[in-house]
């Protein structure tokens, strides 16, 4: 059974950092890409961040980038996410996100580890 497992929310002040973990078990992800999604309240879920499998390729939400940085962990069979500069609406659900096959779409998801950044 595949799970991903996401770590680091918490709550932290405008300005602040915090660093989210995800490790997946069941199967390993070392040749896929992983993203980063997040939901706020009330709003859809966006798309945050993805990392390819060798980590040579990244891509950013304009609204995160110069802030956010994904990075791959393939020995823990993971991705990470450090967030710096967060601001009170980067407050959401922040999900880690992987494809069933390579170029897939996402199809495993984490359960979600909550951000939320005070003003």
């Amino acid at each position: 059974q595949v799970q991903l497992v996401e770590s680091g929310g918490g709550l932290v002040q405008a300005g602040g950092s915090l660093r989210l973990t995800c490790v997946a078990s069941g199967r390993t992800f070392s040749y896929y890409r992983m993203g980063w999604f997040r939901q706020a309240p009330g709003k859809e879920r966006e798309f945050v961040a993805y990392i390819t499998w060798s980590g040579g390729t990244t891509n950013y939400a304009d609204s995160v980038k110069g802030r956010f940085t994904i990075s791959r962990d393939n020995a823990k069979n993971g991705v990470n996410l450090q967030m710096n500069s967060l601001k009170p609406e980067d407050t959401a659900v922040y999900y880690c996100a992987a494809p069933r096959v390579a170029g897939g779409k996402y199809e495993f998801w984490g359960q979600g580890t909550q951000v939320t950044v005070s003003s």
